[in-house]
Order: structure tokens, then C-alpha cells, then sequence
């Protein structure tokens, strides 16, 4: 009789620590997730920003710059593109599709800017005009805060799929359906620059 006690204490003891070492995963799981989601608020907070500071230079730039309607035109359609697909990928930050979307539409709005501060070169009324200087700073300053964020929201998906990828927490994120979260990067070489802002 003992002897059954014995294992039976045992076997509920092993059970209790086997119990708790999963609930210890399965919290440190939740607390990466809750991690990354934060890491993407504070992108979120600069891209806002970013497309708040684009309707200033843009009606800065259409008094100077008259003859180039399409660059202002596709520089408006890049942001509202740009603010659609953040506002879906802020709404489930990792989700694969809406990071895939995001970094998209952000190399878009990096690229129109581009072109128009191309077209704003030729323009040295506009390169001189106080307003556009100091909007093309902010944006600059916002520019490298993104760069930083993202960078920061990156290493917290790593950490993150890396605690969901590892045994044993592999087996716990299975059960409780962690799903892996996607990187926010920018696939063309070229696009990882942010714009080319100076007009000194």
C-alpha cells in the first residue's frame, strides 16, 4: 500500500512540474508575441508620421513644381496605399501577408518620394524654400526613427519564432497554435535606403 502511495505521489508530482514547465513556455511565449506587437506599434507610430508629414511637402511642392502633376499624383496614391496596408498590418502585426503588403507599399512611397525629390532638384525656388526644408528634415529625422523601429520589431520576431521553433516549446506552441511572425523587411537592395531628403 505504501508503495502505491509512493508512485502515486510520483507520478502527481511529475505531472505538477511537467504541468508547470509548460505553463512557463507557454507565458514566455505569450510574452515574446506581446513583445513583437509592441515592436511594430512604435513602427506604426513613424509610418503615421511619415504619411502625416507627405501631404505638407506635397502641397509644398505643387506651387513650385506645376509641370510634374504625375510625380505628385503617384506620391499621393504610394502614401494612401502605404497608410491602407499599415493599418492592416497594425491590426495583426506577423501576419506574413499583411508584413509582405506592408513592405510593398512602403517601397512604393520610398520610390515615388524618390522621384520627387529628383524632380524638386531642378527646382532651386523649391530646394530654397524654408517650409520644404524643414518638412524634408522631419522627414528625414522620421525616416531613420522607422529604420530604428524596424530593426527592433525584426529582433523581437526572431526572438520570438526562435522560442517557437526550439524544443520543447515547440511542442507547447503547437498545441496552443503560436503562429510563426514575419519580418518587416524590404526585398530590393536599393529600396533599403531611406530617400535622399537634402537640398542643401
Amino acid at each position: 500500500m505504501a508503495t502505491a502511495l509512493i508512485l502515486l505521489l510520483v507520478l502527481v508530482g511529475g505531472a505538477v512540474l511537467i504541468g508547470l514547465f509548460a505553463i512557463g513556455i507557454y507565458n514566455s511565449l505569450v510574452a515574446l508575441r506581446n513583445r513583437y506587437k509592441n515592436a511594430f506599434a512604435q513602427i506604426d507610430v513613424q509610418l503615421k508620421r511619415r504619411y502625416d508629414l507627405i501631404p505638407n511637402l506635397v502641397e509644398t511642392a505643387k506651387g513650385y513644381i506645376k509641370h510634374e502633376r504625375e510625380t505628385l499624383e503617384a506620391v499621393v496614391a504610394a502614401r494612401n496605399s502605404a497608410t491602407s496596408a499599415g493599418s492592416k498590418a497594425a491590426a495583426n502585426p506577423g501576419d506574413p501577408q499583411s508584413m509582405k503588403e506592408l513592405a510593398g507599399a512602403e517601397s512604393g512611397l520610398t520610390g515615388a518620394l524618390g522621384r520627387l525629390f529628383a524632380v524638386a532638384e531642378a527646382y532651386p525656388d523649391l530646394k530654397a524654400n524654408q517650409n520644404m526644408m524643414q518638412l524634408t528634415e522631419e522627414l528625414t529625422s522620421t525616416e531613420n526613427k522607422i529604420s530604428f523601429a524596424r530593426q527592433a520589431y525584426n529582433d523581437s520576431v526572431m526572438a520570438y519564432n526562435t522560442k517557437r521553433e526550439v524544443f520543447p516549446s515547440s511542442i507547447v506552441a503547437g498545441m496552443f497554435n503560436f503562429a510563426p511572425a514575419e519580418l518587416f523587411q524590404i526585398e530590393n537592395p536599393a529600396e533599403k535606403e531611406a530617400p535622399k531628403v537634402s537640398f542643401s
